[in-house]
């Protein structure tokens, strides 16, 4: 069995209109969730760039909102957001490990002494659970490093933020469609992703590639000497990665140039859980 402990923040969200202020503010369907379920969300800015992601869980009567970000200072925005609603927020001094390769049933999640399980095939897009809150056990197996998350988050064409989501891509792009409701009223920044969404597919697509010669995350990548798309992670041993490129040549033109090497595309990034 393989783990890791994530540094992920855990924030409390309850009162009467907590599911109001959260469906208005991130990108999925919160009002539709049911207890102990969970989904995958973004929020964004009006523009449609991604400002972070968050994990929803309902619990009976609150919500749990897993995010990278410093909870003291999301708790303060979110202060300032909630405007009049009736709704509060908590800082929850919880533990979080994610444990390989344990196949639980996706996006639902239970509690036991003090700890939540929840069976989360987008975290690293393989088979796996969230383990989070206090009092968890003693883990078995083999921990892994930070450096091997991410081989494993590029491997499996995981998208993150301030890698593939972030200024200059549409999170479209990525092909996470699991990050939206697309029948839910408005939320910040709803009509960037509507006008793309129902126009069809994007110019650009995030892919998995293999590299060879040197590569830099941010470098261009070519095709005949024109710039076709952006590298945008690079694994620990440099020789796999993740990049947008133009959806016209993939499955055409697998082989494309970077400033000092080439890539060889693996697939587009299309998630189905």
């Amino acid at each position: 069995m393989y783990w890791t402990e994530l540094k992920r923040s855990k924030i409390k969200v309850y009162g009467k209109e907590s599911s109001v202020f959260l469906h208005n503010l991130l990108t999925n369907d919160i009002k539709g969730l049911k207890p102990y379920s969970f989904n995958y969300n973004l929020r964004l800015k009006a523009n449609g760039e991604p400002v972070g992601d968050f994990f929803v869980y309902r619990e009976e009567d609150f919500f749990i909102i897993d995010t990278e970000g410093d909870p003291d200072e999301l708790i303060n925005e979110l202060e300032k957001l909630k405007l009049s609603l009736k709704v509060s927020f908590e800082k929850l001094d919880y533990r979080h490990f994610f444990v390989f390769e344990q196949k639980l049933s996706p996006f639902v999640f239970k509690k036991t002494d003090g700890f939540y399980t929840a069976g989360n095939p987008v975290r690293f897009g393989i088979n796996g659970s969230d383990v989070f809150g206090r009092n968890i056990p003693a883990l078995e197996g083999k921990s892994l490093a930070e450096k091997e998350l991410e081989d494993i988050r590029i491997k499996h064409c995981i998208p993150k933020t301030g890698k593939e989501l972030k200024k200059g891509f549409h999170p479209l792009e990525a092909n996470i469609l699991y990050a939206f409701s697309f029948e839910k009223g408005c939320y910040v920044g709803q009509e960037a992703i509507a006008r793309v969404y129902f126009r069809g597919r994007t110019p650009r697509t995030l892919v998995s590639f293999k590299l060879r010669g040197e590569a830099v995350e941010n470098g261009r990548i070519f095709l005949d000497g024109k710039p076709v798309g952006i590298i945008t992670s690079i694994s620990s041993d440099k020789k796999y990665g993740l990049g947008y490129v133009l959806r016209s040549i993939v499955g055409s033109k697998n082989e494309l140039d970077t400033e000092n090497g080439k890539i060889f595309i693996l697939k587009e990034c299309l998630f189905k859980f």
